[in-house]
């Protein structure tokens, strides 16, 4: 039987490379699934998922779109928070404006969409939110100063979230990618020179000298939001092909 059958399934950040994969991967496995997303939302999703344009940072939208979620007889069960964006900048080249919106996107999102989906979520008995937090909010690479600290940021509030909530059957985790193959990666080569010289230095520096793929990603939150996960609950789970294992970075 399929891991995710008869269960519901919101994504934000569902058009993106990640996102879109988590979506395949969950409709594939049963689920019904609302993919949510401000951008690519004219692509034709898969059978089985539904595309929402939803702001993740307008509260009032987000409020009004888990209120909906909650109004009939199918239950939230799971909820995986996957929009975000990157700056590459020091602190220093970093603006207010570029920090406010980062953390906007990638924190206050989530706060907002695990604030109005619990009363959905709680009615499912059995739930699961899954994050996306980063290998970077670990280690750092250099000019991510901002999305380092939003990746921290998101690993304590998982953390957070799993303690307040467990007691109502709503587990919360964090999936901590590191170099993935997604739009956002490329945007990283193209500032490179010699962008497949850059291409294989980071395939090299993974002691499984390849960098991941969206459904590598997808297979792990697939797990984590399946009953076999029932007890994994505040977790920071760590996909970076043992690029974090080493004992030190190559710089790139």
């Amino acid at each position: 039987m399929s891991k995710l059958q008869g269960k519901r399934a919101v994504v934000t950040g569902g058009c993106g490379g990640i996102g879109q994969a988590i979506c395949r991967r969950f409709a594939a496995e049963g689920a019904a699934v609302v993919a949510c997303d401000v951008a690519n939302l004219d692509q034709t999703p898969p059978d089985g998922v539904t595309v929402q344009p939803l702001d993740v940072t307008d509260e009032a939208a987000v409020a009004d779109f888990f209120a909906k979620q909650g109004a009939d007889d199918a239950p939230l069960q799971i909820l995986v928070n996957a929009a975000g964006i990157e700056i590459e900048k020091t602190v220093e080249d970093t603006t207010l404006e570029e920090w406010n919106r980062i953390f906007a996107i990638n924190v206050t999102a989530m706060f907002l969409t695990v604030k109005y989906a619990l009363p959905a979520l709680r009615r499912a008995g059995e739930a699961s939110v899954i994050n996306f937090g980063s290998y970077d909010g670990f280690i750092a690479d250099p000019h991510l100063a901002a999305y380092c600290a939003t990746k921290g940021a998101v690993h304590a509030l998982t953390r957070a979230m799993a303690c307040d909530h467990g007691p109502e059957g709503i587990r919360v985790n964090a999936v901590c990618p590191g170099y993935i193959d997604t739009p956002m990666l490329q945007s990283f080569f193209q500032g490179a020179g010699d962008i497949e010289s850059l291409q294989q230095a980071v395939r090299d520096v993974h002691p499984m000298r390849r960098y991941g793929t969206p459904e590598d990603i997808a297979n792990l939150v697939n797990w984590l939001a399946s009953d076999e996960a029932r007890y994994a609950s505040g977790q920071l789970w760590v996909l970076d092909g043992g690029l974090s294992a080493q004992v030190q970075q190559m710089r790139l």
